[in-house]
């Protein structure tokens, strides 16, 4: 407690500039959910630096039992913003599922999931992965390894089954990409579907995050896709080995944001400024100086409050590192990035990419001009918030101007073809092109009918 009250009291001496000029909120007590993922640290950093206080807000944060529970609780009001998965706005705004207009002036973070088996399919997939000269698996790990797996078990009339933690979730589309880029085919989404399991050779269900490892170690899932702690969890746990990262499959890739209704944001300007510039010193604090402030958000968040997972299983991946194999462990200092190349700046290339995933595998029905993806980024991600905040810090001192793209259109330059895991490149300006090039998936006017793509 002493430490806590002496990082505040520092806290507060260094920011005076940020108290003089303090905005003048419509609303300064705050309710904000999350789910326990590592992910949310910039909330709980916001909170424990006092980076909230600064901004005169006095927030309570609140663990969520499921993304479905908390994305409920934002639109009747109950929370007042949370961490969301980056398809939640997106879906509900477009009416997928329950529909919001929800917004976000700040992503949170690049990067954070794995990919995970059982060991048992682990195993089986060993004999079709190139190793190193030190006997070590080859890494990335393409799911063309995975598919005489998959194969083996249909000829023993026995579904493959994995897990993702909800039917927008970036997990979702991430362990639909790998395994479409391996030639395996994850199954669409038919009208009034929330499977997602026509024409499936994998089959993917929903499993919250925490459940993840009990229910790989039960045997009802023979994978998943989640974020950390999750993957280590299954390392610590001796039942599980992750096969590939996100960063893997498409390097530096947008995951969370800090989402409100369009409400909230609309009738409380100042307070959502002053949100925006308090998450935007934490996501800061996280990447300053290399990393060098991990070791102490690895602490926070291994309390109950915040994640819980024990200290050793959290900094695995959050320092640096992260294990394969029990005792494989690499450098991978860009596993979580939380402000490095403009992690926080919410791009409307970001939404479209999650649209087209959409699209993709049948959530949004119909094909859409290019226009329409577009229109549909701009009322979802709010990039003029988000550098009027930034500009606010760097007024008072606080942010280095250099840190923040003030010139951008809002899309990010085109992602090369080395950067993915399928060598196909995508730019945010053309989504239909983007989805024609793609091996597996909805494209030009086709739809699902049934058990039939037609069109």
């Amino acid at each position: 407690m002493k430490n806590i009250l002496l990082g505040l009291a520092a806290t507060t001496a260094l920011t005076s500039p940020a108290l003089a000029e303090m905005l003048p909120l419509e609303k300064d007590e705050l309710t904000f959910g999350f789910i326990k993922l590592t992910d949310m640290a910039p909330l709980a950093v916001a909170y424990e630096q006092g980076y909230f206080l600064d901004e005169g807000l006095f927030v309570t944060l609140e663990a969520q039992a499921n993304w479905k529970v908390l994305l409920d609780g934002v639109i009747d009001g109950t929370l007042d913003g949370a961490h969301m998965l980056a398809g939640q706005p997106l879906a509900a705004t477009i009416g997928y599922g329950t529909e919001a207009h929800i917004v976000t002036p700040f992503s949170m973070d690049l990067n954070g999931n794995g990919i995970t088996v059982s060991n048992e399919v682990w195993e089986m997939m060993k004999p079709n992965i190139p190793v190193m000269e030190d006997g070590r698996p080859q890494h990335p790990i393409s799911a063309e390894a995975l598919a005489p797996v998959v194969e083996s078990f249909r000829d023993n009339g026995e579904a493959f089954n994995m897990g993702m933690v909800f039917p927008v979730s970036t997990h979702n589309y991430e362990l639909r990409y790998w395994l479409a880029a391996g030639g395996l085919n994850p199954g669409f989404y038919g009208e009034g579907d929330a499977t997602g399991q026509v024409n499936a050779d994998v089959f993917l269900s929903v499993t919250p995050p925490p459940q993840m490892p009990a229910t790989l170690e039960a045997g009802t899932i023979h994978g998943y896709c989640v974020g950390e702690p999750w993957n280590q969890q299954a390392v610590f746990k001796g039942i599980g080995v992750p096969v590939v990262t996100d960063y893997e499959i498409w390097k530096n890739n947008p995951e969370k944001v800090f989402g409100l209704t369009a409400e909230f944001t609309e009738e409380n300007p100042n307070t959502t400024l002053a949100v925006t510039k308090a998450l935007i010193r934490a996501a800061m604090w996280l990447d300053e100086n290399g990393n060098a402030n991990r070791e102490e958000a690895v602490e926070i968040l291994s309390r109950p409050e915040y994640v819980g997972a024990d200290y050793e299983v959290i900094a695995n991946s959050m320092t640096g590192t992260f294990e394969y194999e029990k005792g494989d462990v690499r450098e991978v200092p860009d596993f979580n990035v939380f402000f490095r190349y403009n992690a926080t700046y919410p791009f409307y290339s970001d939404a479209v990419w999650y649209l087209t995933q959409m699209r993709r595998w049948g959530q949004i029905s119909e094909a859409k001009p290019d226009s329409w993806y577009d229109e549909i980024a701009r009322s979802v991600y709010k990039p003029a918030i988000y550098l009027e905040a930034a500009e606010l810090l760097v007024d008072e001192g606080l942010a280095d101007p250099a840190d923040f793209p003030w010139e951008s259109d809002g899309y990010k330059a085109a992602t090369p073809a080395e950067d993915v895991i399928d060598g196909v490149p995508y730019d945010g300006r053309t989504p239909n092109a983007y989805l024609e090039s793609l091996s597996i998936g909805l494209k030009g006017a086709q739809v699902v009918v049934g058990n039939d793509i037609q069109g």
